[in-house]
């Protein structure tokens, strides 16, 4: 695995991508106990990562171990996050321009299969955050997907070319 093929700032946006589709799900309809579950959900996905795809360079270099120990040792990937970009109505918006950003990030730099790949797994860590929690006061209700967080997964499937 390298990271050398991104600099510092591209693979903070490829983080990024993942990491804000993730809490847009959680925030177009947000609960206080629901958005820690979805939190929890996205989080152990996030560490799954590095071994459901073993082979793919870009979530290597994102969120293997040994992308962690580098970070962790040199400050290198700094996903920030404005509050003003996570509003309910426009996150889900913001979160489809920030993948988009990355996928031009990965253009010439990735096989089509990596970026396929990449593209699932966003897909996945949104729809984890989606089923985490189900309304109710402790997120245990039904249906686990609010008809808004529903509406938010086929607007990122549309924008992720995905069936």
């Amino acid at each position: 695995m390298t990271t050398t093929a991104y600099t510092t700032e591209e693979l903070s946006k490829l983080a990024g991508a993942v990491m804000f589709t993730g809490m847009a799900v959680a925030i177009v309809d947000a609960g206080l106990v629901s958005t820690a579950i979805e939190a929890n959900a996205m989080a152990k996905e996030v560490a799954g990562a590095s071994q459901k795809y073993p082979t793919n360079t870009i979530i290597q270099s994102l969120f293997s171990e040994e992308a962690a120990k580098e970070a962790k040792e040199h400050g290198k990937v700094k996903v920030e996050i404005n509050p003003e970009e996570m509003k309910p109505d426009t996150a889900i918006d913001t979160a489809i321009a920030k993948i988009n950003e990355a996928l031009t990030i990965l253009e010439g730099k990735a096989t089509a299969e990596e970026i396929q790949q990449y593209k699932d797994f966003i897909y996945t860590c949104a729809d984890r955050v989606a089923n985490a929690a189900g309304s109710g006061l402790f997120g245990s209700g039904s249906p686990k997907v609010s008809n808004t967080e529903a509406a938010a997964l086929t607007k990122l499937k549309t924008a992720l070319a995905l069936q």
